[in-house]
């Protein structure tokens, strides 16, 4: 996940400067308490642009979604995590970038549809919906490395790749729901260094002390 620079109201338009405000509004208070002027005071546009750009807040949440699925994934097609040419080595880096990229401002590390998904996959099938794509859409890019590990180091354990990729989410949203818990964003760091711990175990390599 991205940690994308806050946004300036000056540049773009009404609705993605809404997308951007959300964004950080909603990791920082959450969706509920991220209020419709809240949004449109930190975009610098006016309420009738906000209904115009998307009829209602649940609208929003969704659309908020999908634009962090689109600009994280571009993030993270783009990261140094991808160069090692071992993959077992590429699935470590994709564990270590996503701890080097946590700030010590809990909120803006935090993941936006981690924080949506708690609050609405009840009230809000389609924010739950949105974000649900997104947070499997990206542990899915994982899937084939992990796989490809598993060949060349013989893993025939009673796991799967698919799992696996599914279980570095739940510890990095794990993590990020301790930090803002601890007010600490160690305690996301934290939960990184263990997961690294884990899959070395998992493919039986010893851990790095360099």
């Amino acid at each position: 996940m991205t940690r994308p620079t806050k946004h300036t109201p000056e540049r773009g338009d009404a609705r993605t400067r809404l997308l951007e405000a959300a964004r950080d509004i909603i990791r920082a208070k959450g969706f509920a308490a991220a209020s419709v002027d809240d949004l449109c005071k930190a975009a610098a546009v006016t309420k009738g642009a906000f209904f115009h750009s998307f009829g209602s807040k649940e609208a929003l949440g969704v659309a908020a979604a999908e634009f962090w699925a689109r600009t994280t994934s571009d993030f993270f097609a783009a990261a140094p995590y991808h160069h090692p040419l071992d993959a077992l080595d590429r699935v470590l880096a994709y564990v270590a970038f996503r701890k080097a990229i946590i700030t010590d401002d809990v909120a803006e590390s935090s993941c936006l549809v981690g924080t949506m998904v708690q609050e609405t996959y009840m009230t809000s099938p389609r924010i739950g919906d949105a974000c649900g794509t997104s947070i499997f859409d990206h542990a899915s890019t994982l899937e084939a490395d992990i796989e490809l590990a598993r060949g060349e180091r013989g893993i025939m354990d009673d796991w799967t790749a698919e799992s696996l990729a599914r279980y570095t989410q739940a510890v990095i949203q794990g993590g990020f729901v301790l930090a803002k818990a601890g007010n600490n964003a160690e305690l996301a760091r934290e939960s990184l260094a263990h997961l690294e711990r884990y899959i070395r175990l998992l493919f039986r390599v010893a851990e790095d002390k360099t």
